[in-house]
């Protein structure tokens, strides 16, 4: 059965089957111009197709995400698209509106990972969208539009608040949630006075905190630029396509940048928000106001399934563990004191410096704004993959979305046991419940409390206790030289 729905631009068709309506693929902005801020939709005649996601902006070849790209036109009309499902077209629901991670090099909505089916169905409208990334979205060129692709976030922010009543959202009731570089991306919305009044609640899930000075984003454009055999600024000219191998070759020789780019280079994080004082003012950790309830956390072994992707799992020397304890850590020799095991410190300073720290720091901030916070931490051991990779990085996604037999983060699920299922119940009540009350069912931050999601689920004072006394600063923004 087919459902239309007149928003700004014409009449979209979606499609309702099961009770849930969905519609794909509608136009939040446009793009007129590359490496251009998004403009309002061009207007289409008749009755738009809703029931496909729409083409997804240029990806990186990690995880062979370039092989899912779709065919846009040439100056981007068909990234910006949205999608929506909801349970009560006609009724006035939360909303929940997801940013997907993927180092801000690549990610689409239209991944089956983040099909928003089963969360609806939990009573939430579920929104989910594309964004710009890569050297398309993030890349810093000079005279060209800053942060390109926070700035289509917020146009999608923006589309929702106009337009959610229609599918049944309640534009009062707007959650913004994102995991990994799209955790990042909450933190900076936070911060960022272009996206004020656009949501009132926020879920950051392993928050990647890495944020760069405007001549660090510079230098890595250039050194991409150049790997095309044209200047910086002649970027927004080459074909949008090529640009994603560029940088994928830039990343493949990324040690020859250790010394200019520091920890950039070794993380490796080739792109990133930049703080450049006007669509990002400052860090999320100095520019939170407080004014919207947080929750936010990590799994408890971040780095384990990169360590794993890198083939590097059991193999961690003495050596490395040492480099990743100096170019990261705070107090290398505290790590090293602390954690005598070269693959267990390898693992924690990794994860402190990327995923954990800066989502604990991002909990102080707001306490220090004057807001309310909510502070969590998954320790449930991922049981696929041979059940190595314990609460890893990316675990989170198939719990919450309560896609655990689709996509490719349902590999970290395996079987869908009924532990499996329990543990998802568990992570969407939790997030539903904050996006529709404002409270997931355990005391504020302000009182010491984490809740730790497992197959007990305990609620007690924050764990890594080691890591936050060695963490005493939040992360610095990272520029040119110097780790």
């Amino acid at each position: 059965m087919h459902s239309d729905i007149e928003v700004t631009g014409g009449i979209v068709r979606g499609e309702t089957e099961g009770g849930l309506t969905a519609f794909r693929g509608i136009p939040y902005a446009s793009l007129p111009v590359r490496f251009g801020v998004p403009h309002p939709v061009v207007a289409w005649r008749g009755v738009r197709d809703a029931t496909r996601f729409g083409p997804p902006p240029p990806q990186s070849g990690t995880f062979g995400m370039d092989a899912l790209d779709g065919e846009s036109d040439g100056d981007g009309d068909g990234w910006l698209t949205a999608n929506v499902w909801s349970s009560d077209v006609g009724g006035r629901l939360p909303v929940m509106v997801w940013i997907q991670g993927g180092a801000y090099t690549f990610g689409m909505s239209g991944l089956p990972e983040y099909d928003g089916s089963t969360l609806a169905r939990d009573g939430v409208v579920v929104v989910t969208f594309n964004y710009r990334v890569g050297l398309e979205g993030f890349g810093h060129v000079e005279g060209m539009a800053v942060n390109r692709g926070l700035l289509d976030q917020v146009a999608a922010l923006e589309w929702v608040r106009d337009h959610i009543y229609l599918f049944g959202g309640d534009p009062e009731r707007i959650t913004v949630f994102g995991q990994s570089a799209g955790g990042g991306s909450v933190a900076a919305l936070l911060a960022m006075p272009r996206a004020a009044g656009l949501f009132h609640r926020a879920i950051a899930q392993s928050a990647q905190g890495t944020y760069f000075t405007p001549r660090l984003a510079a230098d890595i454009a250039r050194a991409c630029a150049a790997e095309l055999g044209v200047e910086p600024a002649e970027l927004p000219t080459v074909d949008p396509w090529l640009l994603p191998t560029a940088s994928d070759a830039v990343a493949a020789t990324i040690g020859q940048f250790a010394s200019r780019w520091g920890r950039a280079a070794h993380a490796p994080a080739l792109f990133a928000p930049v703080v450049d004082g006007d669509v990002l003012p400052t860090t999320p950790w100095r520019g939170l106001t407080g004014s919207v309830e947080l929750l936010v956390g990590h799994t408890r072994h971040e780095q384990r399934l990169l360590t794993a992707l890198g083939g590097l799992l059991g193999e961690i020397t003495e050596a490395q563990a040492n480099e990743a304890a100096e170019v990261f850590g705070p107090d290398p020799q505290r790590y090293r004191e602390s954690f005598p095991d070269p693959e267990e410190r390898y693992e924690v300073v990794r994860s402190d410096w990327l995923f954990r720290m800066p989502s604990l720091h991002l909990a102080e901030a707001q306490l220090e704004a004057g807001g309310r916070a909510h502070l969590y931490e998954l320790t449930w051991p991922a049981p696929g993959m041979g059940g190595v990779l314990g609460a890893c990085h990316g675990l989170d996604v198939p719990l919450v979305f309560g896609n655990l037999i689709t996509g490719q983060t349902a590999m970290l699920i395996g079987d869908p046991t009924p532990e499996a299922e329990a543990m998802s119940a568990q992570l969407r009540g939790a997030w539903t419940s904050f996006a529709t009350h404002g409270d997931p069912g355990w005391p504020a931050y302000d009182t010491g409390a984490t809740r730790l999601f497992d197959r007990e689920p305990e609620v007690t004072a924050y764990p890594e206790q080691v890591s936050q006394q060695i963490w005493r600063e939040a992360p610095g923004v990272l520029d040119l030289s110097g780790i």
